[in-house]
């Protein structure tokens, strides 16, 4: 028996763990690792089923290629060989690309991902961050100038905390990376703290709560404008950040009334005063909002408003409310200003947002004629037949290209429409660090976990697979050695931190500084550069950077370090900046640092990880607008109010739909494990008793929406508003070759959500509040 630890990836907690495996290289035991110095032994079930999902028998251990319809196992070369000639076939407009929710949870994707898209010549770029969480992007980006300058929840200080349209006891948080997330708010209640939830739910946040508050689904931007609406009313606003537009801002919510905005969201207008009284009066105080309030067609207002009421309070980028990480790895902004809508798709004119298009118009495009129609796709670690909308019509659309690859390690729901696919290695054989996600940390942190078993010969890692497929894209060849591509990354890297005025490393050899970098990888080696680079880092944690105006790349263009995001569009984690705070130049005493600053030497040398402090208020300086102030009142989401005013009046009536998430489930991607496909991880219709008896519904019911059925098991509980119903996201396996998925096979909730909606700032799919009806099966 030996011991092993590493990073959880399977959900945004970044939780450290405890491997044990016996001599034949077999997971015995996964516990959480006690002597993580953020999570602090905190394990949930995924994290305990990992040995389960990395030796799962159906997972593919060697590439696939699909001739007329039959699938035959290949070699590495030859796979490659088959990806050059199809896509060759096709001109770069003409190729896509896909990349899904796991591209956050992998060092491969953050680092290869940009490369790719750079080289295949295309801004036919998809993402899950269309599915999920664009529009808090778009929001942060035309407030703070940068679409990852996204603040959390101070969880830890925070004396009241707001939370819309999240579940961490069931999610483990989501853009705000807190392990132990259910921990955190019980001590927050311990504490003398209150905590309140939104939701048209009582999930088991709202059950932990203080106070649990129904609205209907898709409303969440109008109780937020009640809430600011009254802020102003009554006087209780305390800007402490520099902003321009507060005026503006007043005049956009005047006629959101408590009670005009309690007839269209369902809360009591009394309720709606009471909470701007509360956040405003508490000692410190943070609103936090979700999936639940992404996923709709308010989305970017919803999140605008949930940073206005931040700073209306006097609580952004203050202790205890909203405020800032700073990752290990974070890098000098560029000069450009944040914009969105720089091209438009090609089909339905939907504007593109960080450099890639809207998810809900992948079947348009691959379906019209066209010059740039897409007539090839990569995916990588995607599922979009169950996870984008009206995933039905896309499942026919994929069957049309003339070539598809898919790095993947399942044959799934949309890989069977590849040519080929190339699975990654094992987690145990994987490298792993948390580039996007320490981004959104509730505290500062960083781990590396390096591979606990070695690659077999001959097997590429995750890393040299996207690399390869970088180097067919741009013309380089089959045989070209992925390796070239990391050297280039590095050079470029390198010369731009020498040449950058302000760098601690400015007027240096960049020969001399790659030769001090170590790492047995191209990975690893670029990892240390970007350590030793950050704000407390070996070359950047002393002297870090002056400030620089930024904004989000082209498309298809990498950060400085060749980097992509959390969703993993090109250009992030070394483009998301340093301020030139001057506390930078002595360590914080709790930063668990001496000597020279981070590296990756250093990282390997503390196994558990590296405590780098609590957040620190980092405003104006992590700034990136033109004006070096917070923009309160972005035109762009003024006009878009426009049509929330319009919208003020409608009546609501009939059933609308939302999703659910699932403790032992993330996705599409967990439902071949036994372990978490058990317990209350059902794939049922949740609908208010009340509800199920006016309809005479018993224990099945025929649901539709605009796009299509389904036949679903009824769960009646009274924990749903009435008039809603809450089919869980990422099922309807049946017919895949993944056995225990084909037994728990379930429904895909993705038939009834309609792809001609979006939300049209952000152009996120709306996947809550679609409009259903329902009788009995």
């Amino acid at each position: 028996m030996r011991t092993a630890h590493r990073t959880c990836p399977l959900c945004e907690a970044v939780c450290g763990l405890t491997i044990t495996l016996d001599d034949d290289d077999r997971v015995t035991g996964v516990r959480g690792d006690d002597a993580d110095p953020f999570s602090k032994g905190f394990i949930c079930p995924k994290g305990a089923s990992l040995g389960r999902l990395d030796e799962d028998p159906d997972r593919l251990r060697e590439p696939l290629i699909r001739e007329g319809g039959e699938w035959r196992k290949a070699s590495w070369e030859e796979a490659f060989a088959v990806v050059e000639r199809g896509l060759a076939a096709v001109p770069g407009p003409a190729r896509g690309v896909y990349l899904g929710n796991p591209s956050a949870h992998t060092m491969a994707g953050a680092l290869y991902a940009a490369p790719l898209i750079r080289s295949l010549g295309t801004r036919q770029i998809y993402s899950a961050s269309t599915a999920d969480q664009m529009p808090k992007h778009v929001s942060a980006g035309l407030m703070f100038g940068h679409p990852l300058t996204i603040p959390v929840p101070d969880l830890d200080r925070t004396d009241y905390l707001l939370m819309l349209g999240a579940n961490p006891l069931e999610s483990n948080g989501s853009l705000c990376t807190a392990p132990d997330f259910p921990g955190r708010l019980k001590a927050l209640r311990k504490r003398g703290g209150r905590l309140v939830v939104v939701d048209p739910r009582r999930t088991r946040t709202a059950a932990l709560a203080d106070e649990h508050v129904f609205v209907r689904p898709g409303t969440d931007a109008y109780l937020l404008m009640g809430i600011a609406h009254t802020l102003f009313a009554e006087k209780l606003t305390n800007v402490r950040v520099p902003v321009n537009g507060l005026a503006e801002v007043e005049e956009a919510v005047a006629d959101f009334t408590p009670e005009a905005c309690a007839a269209a969201c369902g809360v009591p207008s009394e309720q709606i005063v009471r909470l701007a009284r509360e956040l405003a009066a508490a000692p410190t105080s943070a609103v936090y909002a979700r999936i639940g309030t992404c996923t709709v067609e308010f989305g970017t207002i919803a999140q605008w408003m949930v940073d206005v009421i931040n700073a209306l309070t006097g609580n952004l980028d203050r202790p205890g409310g909203a405020m800032f990480a700073r990752p290990a790895t974070e890098g000098p902004r560029r000069s450009k200003p944040y914009a969105r809508g720089r091209w438009h798709s090609r089909v339905r004119d939907l504007p593109e947002a960080n450099g890639e298009l809207p998810v809900a118009t992948l079947a348009d495009e691959i379906e019209t004629p066209g010059d740039e129609q897409i007539r090839a796709l990569i995916t990588v670690a995607g599922n979009p037949v169950l996870s984008a909308p009206n995933g039905s019509r896309l499942d026919q659309a994929l069957s049309r290209l003339e070539f598809m690859v898919s790095v993947d390690p399942y044959l799934n729901e949309t890989t069977k429409h590849a040519h080929v696919i190339l699975p990654p290695p094992r987690v145990m054989e994987a490298v792993h660090y948390d580039f996007a996600l320490t981004g959104f940390a509730v505290r500062d942190y960083t781990r590396y976990s390096p591979p606990v078993l070695a690659l077999e010969p001959g097997r590429p890692s995750e890393g040299a697979i996207l690399a390869r497929l970088a180097m067919i894209a741009s013309g380089q060849g089959a045989s070209a050695d992925p390796a070239a591509l990391d050297e280039l990354i590095l050079d470029q890297m390198l010369r731009k931190a020498t040449d950058t005025p302000g760098s601690p490393v400015e007027g240096r050899d960049p020969a001399e500084l790659r030769a001090l970098l170590t790492g047995s990888t191209g990975a690893e080696l670029r990892l240390d550069a970007m350590l030793r680079l950050g704000p407390y880092g070996a070359w950047g944690g002393r002297q870090p950077y002056g400030e620089q105006a930024g904004g989000e790349p082209a498309a298809g263009e990498a950060g400085p370090d060749g980097t992509a995001s959390s969703n993993g569009h090109a250009g992030a984690d070394g483009d998301a900046g340093l301020t030139g705070d001057p506390s930078l130049a002595n360590l914080p005493g709790d930063a668990g640092l001496t000597g020279d600053g981070l590296s990756l030497a250093r990282l390997l040398e503390s196994p558990h990880g590296i405590d780098l402090g609590p957040l620190k208020p980092r405003l104006p300086g992590i700034l990136s607008t033109a004006s070096g102030a917070i923009e309160l009142a972005p035109e762009p989401i003024l006009a878009d109010v426009v049509r929330l005013r319009e919208a003020l009046g409608r009546q609501a009536g009939g059933f609308v739909l939302i999703g659910r998430r699932h403790l032992r489930s993330n996705n599409s991607w967990m439902h071949n494990v036994a372990p978490l496909v058990g317990g209350t991880n059902r794939c049922t219709l949740q609908i208010n008793p009340r509800d199920a008896a006016e309809l005479g519904l018993a224990e099945q019911a025929v649901i539709r929406s605009a796009t299509g059925e389904l036949t679903v098991q009824l769960e009646h509980t009274d924990t749903i508003m009435r008039g809603v119903v809450s089919l869980p996201h990422g099922w309807g396996h049946a017919g895949t070759s993944q056995l225990v998925a084909a037994k728990n096979a379930g429904v895909n909730a993705n038939a009834l959500t309609d792809e001609s909606i979006v939300d049209p700032l952000s152009g996120n799919a709306v996947l809550n509040g679609v409009p259903v009806t329902l009788s009995p099966a």
